[in-house]
């Protein structure tokens, strides 16, 4: 949540360190995943550490909700979440949409809307 290459946005890059930052590739992926896991483990955090990490996920879920990540009808074979990357170094899945960034975002908005609205 505090990482220095973390963009304001929240949405990381395909690696924290990765060379080139800012100018490399955003993981919507990943962006993902960590809001889902933020609002898991905001119900074993104390109250301070929870709010943060709601705050950090609805900052995510925003972004991923954007026109930038999130996919207009009819565009990108059906898939919901845009800009993803499964392995820059393997140029495998880059810039790409994947199953699991539609999962992690759908489990991600459940969470939210199930256990804090």
């Amino acid at each position: 949540m505090h990482h220095p290459n973390l963009p304001a946005d929240k949405i990381p890059y395909w690696d924290y360190n990765a060379p080139g930052i800012p100018g490399t590739y955003r993981d919507a992926s990943a962006g993902a995943i960590m809001a889902c896991a933020l609002l898991e483990l905001a119900r074993y955090s104390s109250k301070k550490e929870k709010k943060e990490m709601i705050s950090v996920a609805e900052q995510i879920i925003l972004s991923l909700s954007s026109p930038e990540y999130l996919s207009k009808d009819g565009e990108a074979g059906g898939f919901l979440i845009k800009h993803n990357v499964g392995s820059l170094p393997h140029k495998s899945e880059v810039d790409a949409s994947l199953t699991y960034a539609d999962y992690y975002y759908l489990e991600a908005l459940h969470r939210y809307q199930s256990w804090y609205r």
